[in-house]
């Protein structure tokens, strides 16, 4: 299957594959004792580079003058290195140029420590998204419990949609999830499915 064609794509990234899998291949036997050991010396690896990121302080007349050789914007206070991480100029690669802190962390990393700065610098910029495609990804695995086929009149429900109605009468899903995956049916109209519910 193709990443790309995935619902939580984000969630579904390549580099994070050992993330999601090696654990589950090791108790089910399909990976080996190493290749778990290395997984567990890459996570905290990477966990290391995080935390030295989210608490490292970063002074702005210190900072600046790299900043702006670097074509990005000057800083008007201090803050931490995970925010400078965040911005689309900036990388480990230039960061560690003039951060020697960071360059001795990234450095002082178990073998292969390209794919472990790689790892941890994509999971700093893009925790946000990251972060909010998982909060999307449980709801949607809460509404796979919510058995609706066989409740509703859907023709009678006059909060939702004309096209709402027409297509979960001809459709009649099993679940509220099955329902939101169907081309035009809103958000909202879950949402008032769900408050009809007394969800």
């Amino acid at each position: 299957m193709f990443t790309s064609r995935a619902e939580y794509r984000i969630l579904l990234r390549q580099d994070d594959a050992d993330r999601r899998l090696t654990e589950r291949a090791y108790n089910i036997g399909l990976a080996k004792r190493d290749r778990y050991d290395w997984w567990l010396q890459k996570k905290q690896s990477i966990e290391e580079i995080e935390t030295f990121c989210k608490n490292f302080p970063i002074k702005a007349k210190e900072i600046n003058p790299a900043l702006e050789r670097l074509g990005t914007t000057p800083l008007q206070f201090g803050v931490k290195l995970e925010d400078l991480v965040a911005r689309p100029q900036l990388n480990f690669k230039n960061l560690s140029e003039i951060i020697p802190e960071l360059r001795a962390l990234i450095e002082h990393s178990a073998n292969r420590k390209e794919e472990i700065a790689e790892a941890a610098e994509i999971r700093i910029k893009y925790k946000g998204y990251i972060e909010r495609e998982r909060v999307v990804a449980e709801k949607m695995h809460r509404l796979e419990n919510i058995r609706i086929k066989g409740h509703f009149d859907y023709n009678s429900i006059q909060s939702l949609s004309t096209e709402c109605r027409q297509k979960l009468t001809a459709i009649d899903p099993e679940t509220l999830a099955q329902a939101s995956r169907i081309p035009g049916v809103s958000p909202s109209d879950i949402n008032v499915l769900l408050v009809l519910m007394g969800r």
